[in-house]
């Protein structure tokens, strides 16, 4: 797993879109892959939440024929957390603050998305060229 080019992915979403304040990657399972994280936010719980939530809204896109998910944003007193599909075995949670310009993040994650998927793709092949 490539985490170092996770980790420049995350904070490259957080020098795009000001007001970003936490970054994960997990596997649509909700195990956690990569995280960058304040000390206050469990990452192994936020990816497990984050799976649990994209799965119900995928499900929910699919019983209403709306399409494969893209995304969920879930919106809070403090800030709002946007759940984004990786292909369909990953997903990516950002968190973000009051003034998080959701329109400049959906736009910047898009390209980071595609790149996260190959990332995730080129070390599932490996693995798999490898015999594991």
């Amino acid at each position: 797993m490539d985490h170092q080019a996770l980790a420049l992915e995350m904070r490259g979403l957080r020098e795009q879109v000001t007001g970003i304040t936490d970054t994960a990657v997990a596997a649509a399972d909700g195990l956690l892959i990569a995280a960058d994280t304040a000390d206050s936010i469990d990452p192994e719980g936020l990816a497990a939440l984050a799976a649990a939530g994209l799965g119900l809204a995928r499900r929910t896109a699919g019983a209403t024929d709306r399409g494969a998910l893209r995304r969920t944003v879930t919106y809070g007193s403090h800030g709002c957390a946007a759940f984004y599909a990786v292909g369909d075995t990953a997903l990516m949670v950002v968190l973000g603050d009051e003034g998080m310009d959701l329109e400049q993040l959906h736009r910047a994650t898009q390209p980071a998305l595609h790149r996260i998927g190959s990332i995730l793709t080129d070390t599932a092949s490996d693995k798999a060229s490898e015999g594991v």
